[in-house]
């Protein structure tokens, strides 16, 4: 069976299987101001399958509604950047639509940080490289940080850009993380600057939208009821099929997550046995099918079980770190200066001289910018690892492609020794969340 034929099928009928309602053909793309209504759930195709997007409090109108209509001066709104199709994060495949479609005039291309540098001619799409090609944002911080006295100096070892030529502000490109699942307002940003989601949206409107002052006590209100009543998840895939069926793992599709039976969205509930993955009455599991299941069933016990060691003395798994408490925490994992030297090679380099005399070189200081402390020098806080299939590339600084890459990055980094199955079994799971 084609993987195109599938698509199709899951995409007709295993959503009327699913019970999912259907405003018409799902929007791929949508842009500020629209208009319309936002469905009660939605599925999205990506080459794995299906996304899922619930929204826990039924259909929305999204006309005067403030996470879809542009707040400040450049025509952008929070949807703009976290699209469903993309598990409300975006992915470069829909913003190279978005060029072709728009010639290169949609606002989320705005110079503020759509741009690889505000100063580059804006019409040349080389202008807009990092975003197109790894979804990465340009997000310029104040260098040193107001009222702090750093405990390290910073040189721009290279500036492929053109942005880092400002002592004053430090540009470090980003991916936008998912705006939903939301149970207990985690941060979205990667050095967990914002001390909430509240802070975040203020901050949201003010930079990437442009606004002149802040969002009034009503919209903040609006957009923080809609970020927690989104939740988002693959539901779908070409070779497991259903993913959320309530017969099967806990805590896999959206509904799970808009139910609570999930646990934690961030984490794992615990591992998938794949005999207790009961199809529904009068489906058999068979062929491509059951062997995907058994493969996700392996992974989920490889992630949270499978121990490496971590640092010089501390073990953990893959769990450790992807987990409801962990998830809020900056941790120096290595993606900001231990990334193949390719993947690096369009990104700023840093140098960083610690009072100690360690020197750090590094993509992006993460945490150190907002601190000054050495010791959060490339620390970045560990992201939700839902609907991964369809918001790829991975890291926050985009430098893994694929989720094999994942794996790999974090086998090479840690020495953990996976096998070959191990590796496929876990981007297999992956895959599935």
């Amino acid at each position: 069976m084609s993987r195109k034929w599938l698509l199709f099928f899951f995409s007709t009928t295993l959503l009327l299987a699913q019970g999912r309602s259907s405003y018409g053909p799902s929007r791929i793309w949508w842009d500020a101001g629209q208009g319309g209504f936002l469905p009660r759930s939605e599925d999205y195709e990506n080459p794995e399958g299906l996304v899922g997007m619930v929204n826990n409090s039924g259909a929305v109108r999204v006309d005067g509604h403030p996470f879809f209509e542009a707040l400040g001066s450049n025509g952008r709104a929070c949807i703009t950047c976290h699209q469903p199709s993309n598990a409300m994060s975006v992915a470069p495949s829909a913003i190279q639509q978005r060029w072709l479609e728009t010639g290169g005039k949609d606002v989320i291309f705005a110079a503020i940080d759509g741009s690889n540098c505000p100063g580059l001619p804006q019409a040349d799409p080389a202008s807009h490289s990092l975003l197109m090609k790894r979804g990465l944002f340009r997000i310029s911080l104040p260098w040193p940080p107001a009222g702090i006295t750093p405990d390290f100096k910073i040189e721009v070892v290279k500036d492929p850009t053109g942005c880092n030529a400002n002592a004053s502000a430090l540009s470090v490109y980003r991916r936008p993380r998912v705006v939903a699942n939301q149970v207990n307002g985690i941060t979205l940003m990667a050095d967990g600057r914002e001390a909430s989601l509240r802070t975040q949206a203020i901050t949201a409107a003010k930079v990437h939208e442009q606004m002149t002052g802040v969002p009034s006590e009503e919209q903040l209100a609006r957009i923080l009821e809609f970020e927690k009543q989104i939740f988002v998840a693959q539901s779908a895939d070409v070779r497991g099929g259903l993913l959320g069926e309530i017969t099967g793992p806990a805590f896999l599709g959206p509904e799970s997550l808009s139910e609570g039976r999930a646990g934690s969205p961030l984490g794992v509930a615990g591992t998938i046995s794949a005999s207790g993955w009961i199809p529904r009455p009068g489906v058999s599991v068979e062929g491509i099918q059951k062997d995907f299941r058994e493969s996700v069933a392996r992974g989920s016990e490889v992630f949270l079980h499978k121990a490496f060691k971590t640092g010089a003395l501390a073990s953990g798994t893959c769990g450790t770190c992807h987990n409801e408490h962990a998830a809020v925490q900056a941790m120096e994992i290595g993606t900001t200066n231990h990334a193949p030297a390719e993947a690096l090679r369009d990104l700023p380099l840093f140098k960083v001289t610690c009072a100690s005399g360690r020197v750090i070189h590094t993509q992006d200081p993460g945490r150190g910018l907002i601190t000054g402390k050495c010791a959060d020098v490339g620390a970045i806080v560990p992201q939700q690892l839902r609907g991964l299939a369809a918001r790829p590339p991975y890291f926050a600084n985009g430098t893994a492609a694929t989720l094999r890459e994942v794996v790999d990055f974090y086998d090479r980094r840690y020495s953990i020794g996976y096998t070959e199955r191990e590796k496929q079994d876990l981007v297999n799971f992956l895959k599935s969340m």
